[in-house]
């Protein structure tokens, strides 16, 4: 017997409509008017389904003493089964997890992955009243949040750079290339990027000098005289005498790039055992963390604001609050955490 298909062609994946199931009747009816019994495969190919959705459809419109199918029956089991199906949001029944992310984004500064992360790790809030990061993202989007995507900074702030070639590039002293493996795998603490951040570009203008572990992600920021090599010098020696004789444990080595301002800083391997590597000129992504550390910094020092106009509080507040800052490269804890851990162990021997 054949059957062409017409107009109620089921598409596959998607849920039984009425038409599709008018369809089934009429061939159950034909066939069983002919004396035929059709397999669940066969209607299945009539229908572009699978075996199961004519097996469940068919027990759907059942007749409760006949077993006929009836189309009509069908539709509206259906539509009583998925009157109420409609997902919900999950904003109504994670108010408190969701006004919690909020406080922290807004008056905190964290990031949604941030908060996500951070109070799964610690337990703050049941699973189940709890959402994704992505989901976090969608429901900002939808406004459905007190706050916006101009309060995420990142969001609003990638771009891309067209890559150009240099020429004349300077080398200050020893190759970034000459660093041992275990930096580059960050699996030994102690491996520091430096570097320097401007306000203003007025030569009077003081400048922070930042500098950032590579294991613990741990953050300095020294507001120094200017962008020199003696202002650089002091900041290096005001870290000396802080750390003491631990200065080469926690210290064991310092990457720079190339700017003028680290002219000098080899000086330091004269009377510690620091070894410090210069970055190949113009290739910032050789100093990740410290890019990275430098773009929060930022949230609070504005490009274009002199730093003479924040006092060194203010620095030191900016950079306390990159180091409480949960990290999802650090399984969302914190830099201080794992940098006291540290100090602890060095300072213990």
């Amino acid at each position: 017997m054949d059957y062409p298909k017409d107009n109620t062609y089921h598409q596959k994946g998607k849920h039984f409509s009425k038409e599709n199931r008018s369809e089934l009747q009429g061939i159950l009816r034909t066939a069983k008017r002919l004396g035929q019994t059709l397999s669940l495969r066969q209607l299945a190919k009539m229908l572009n389904c699978s075996p199961n959705t004519i097996r469940n459809e068919k027990k759907r419109g059942a007749h409760p003493k006949t077993d006929n199918y009836g189309a009509a029956r069908a539709q509206q089991d259906y539509e009583a089964k998925h009157r109420n199906s409609v997902t919900k949001s999950k904003r109504f029944i994670v108010s408190p997890f969701v006004e919690w992310v909020n406080n922290q984004v807004r008056y905190h500064k964290w990031s949604l992955d941030a908060c996500t992360g951070y109070a799964k790790l610690h337990h703050l809030f049941p699973t189940e009243q709890m959402i994704c990061t992505k989901t976090l993202y969608n429901y900002v989007d939808e406004m459905l949040l007190q706050i916006r995507n101009i309060d995420l900074p990142l969001k609003v702030k990638r771009y891309t750079k067209a890559a150009r070639v240099r020429q004349h590039l300077k080398k200050l002293g020893r190759s970034i290339d000459e660093r041992p493996s275990s930096v580059l795998d960050r699996k030994v603490f102690g491996h520091w990027e430096i570097d320097t951040v401007l306000g203003s570009k007025c030569k009077d203008d003081k400048v922070v000098l930042t500098l950032i572990e590579r294991v613990t992600r741990k953050y300095i920021a020294l507001q120094i005289a200017g962008k020199t090599t003696t202002a650089v010098a002091s900041g290096v020696s005001y870290l000396k005498k802080w750390y003491g004789t631990k200065f080469s444990e926690v210290f064991k080595s310092i990457t720079a790039d190339n700017g003028s301002e680290f002219a000098d800083l080899s000086s330091i391997e004269q009377d510690t055992t620091v070894m410090v590597y210069f970055a190949h000129p113009y290739s910032a992504w050789e100093r990740p963390s410290n890019e990275r550390g430098n773009g929060l910094l930022r949230r609070f020092v504005t490009k274009g604001k002199p730093i003479n106009q924040y006092s060194e509080d203010e620095i030191y507040f900016a950079g306390d609050w990159t180091n409480d800052l949960p990290r999802k490269i650090l399984g969302y804890r914190t830099p201080n955490e794992l940098f006291e851990k540290e100090l602890d162990r060095i300072y213990a021997t």
